[in-house]
């Protein structure tokens, strides 16, 4: 840790801003989501589909608009889209803690989602943008803070619920609405080269969509997200599986919290010294995919009660290990195949077409674990997700090889907002 605190201390206020922003976005985020739903089917007494909706809408409406928050991030600045999002999130959650009728409740799920569209491009592209060479670096730091978030939402939120669910709802809409004063307040404007750009946004959007080394690399990484989502899908469902219930599960985030939060900047600094970005990318993706393998190898098999969770914690810290292994390099070369160029529209693009492979991941992963049970191969998701992450690993190690991941000579550079 004191390392992480040495090179969070080194860089300049911007980049320190944001990585402390991302930390409240997650806590304010995880300590009200993670117990959305039982509220909506219990206090709110709405139907279960209703419940689908509105969670799916608001993912929806995130996912959906991650491309055009990035657009708006390059067009009109990185500052306002990130306060915006801040806003905008504070009114949707305390929406979620005013009302329980469901048009309003719908409401509060499009803006909620919307704010996640507006604040995520903008964010990374500023951070790409602020740290230049040293991105790699500040990527590392930033997944420190945004681990530390995670972590600690839920657990603020399980101690607020005591006091109900509308302080709940009420305590992370303050904690958005203190983000949005204090990038108001101390974050430095910055614009993106296309700031003064004449032409229009179809263009800037044609010229992410035909950049072929960026869209390869967004579809070689497509299957990581659908491998690192497993631990809110596949995961707590094998610890269900095998007997390990609620405390099962919050172990396995904890476990990975944890070893987020300790090991992301020395892991970084230890691979940068060695590997080159595609080498590391793709030497997570291969951790990534190592980690389904003891669940595959074990699942026909009925082990006693006291090594039931050894795979499972076995694959929580490879999958875990490879994240960070892949994370900071793999945020940095979003932003260096576009040539410096567009960022907010590149890691807009980047996050719906990450959204889509969860979406994917989700659905393919899911009916593989109902086929298991009915055809009795209790080890067909974790092959199948092992399959797809070798392809993966392979797609980038071959991306890596024929220099496709060299970062582009960028056209125009970025300038302060004046």
């Amino acid at each position: 840790m004191i390392s992480t605190w040495r090179r969070f201390r080194s860089f300049p206020r911007p980049i320190r801003l944001l990585q402390i922003n991302q930390a409240g976005i997650n806590l304010g985020f995880f300590l009200l989501m993670p117990y959305l739903a039982q509220h909506l089917t219990g206090q709110a007494h709405l139907a279960v589909w209703a419940v689908g909706l509105i969670l799916g809408l608001r993912n929806a409406s995130q996912q959906g608009l991650f491309l055009i928050g990035g657009t708006l991030a390059d067009r009109l600045g990185y500052k306002p889209m990130i306060m915006a999002g801040c806003v905008l999130r504070t009114a949707g959650f305390a929406l979620f803690g005013l009302s329980t009728s469901l048009p309003f409740l719908l409401i509060a799920a499009v803006l909620s989602g919307l704010a996640g569209a507006l604040f995520n491009p903008a964010a990374r592209a500023y951070l790409a943008h602020e740290a230049g060479d040293r991105k790699v670096e500040a990527f590392a730091v930033f997944n420190v803070f945004y681990q530390a978030g995670i972590l600690a939402g839920p657990l603020l939120g399980l101690a607020l619920l005591g006091a109900g669910f509308r302080t709940v709802c009420f305590s992370a809409a303050a904690i958005f609405a203190v983000l949005a004063v204090l990038q108001w307040r101390c974050l430095p404007a910055r614009r993106g080269a296309e700031a003064d750009a004449g032409r229009p946004v179809l263009h800037d959007w044609r010229e992410a969509c035909t950049n072929r080394p960026f869209l390869a690399f967004a579809t070689a990484m497509i299957a990581s997200y659908a491998l690192s989502y497993q631990m809110y899908l596949g995961l707590p469902l094998e610890v269900q599986r095998v007997g390990g219930g609620a405390g099962g599960v919050m172990v396995l985030y904890v476990i990975s919290g944890l070893i987020g939060i300790a090991g992301q900047v020395p892991v970084t600094a230890w691979c940068s010294a060695r590997w080159s970005s595609g080498q590391c990318i793709a030497g997570g993706l291969a951790l990534m995919t190592l980690a389904f393998a003891p669940l595959a190898i074990t699942a026909p098999l009925h082990p006693p009660p006291y090594l039931a969770l050894a795979p499972v914690i076995v694959c929580t810290l490879l999958l875990t290990f490879g994240t960070l292994l892949a994370f900071p390099f793999e945020m940095a070369t979003v932003a260096d195949v576009g040539g410096g160029r567009l960022i907010g529209t590149y890691y807009g693009l980047y996050n719906l077409l990450s959204g889509a492979g969860i979406l994917a991941g989700n659905l393919a992963s899911g009916a593989a674990i109902d086929l298991a049970g009915t055809w009795r191969l209790p080890g067909l998701p974790w092959l199948l997700l092992i399959c797809a992450g070798l392809a993966s690993t392979l797609a980038v190690t071959r991306l890596h090889r024929t220099g496709r991941l060299t970062p582009a000579r960028p056209a125009h550079p970025a300038v302060p907002a004046g």
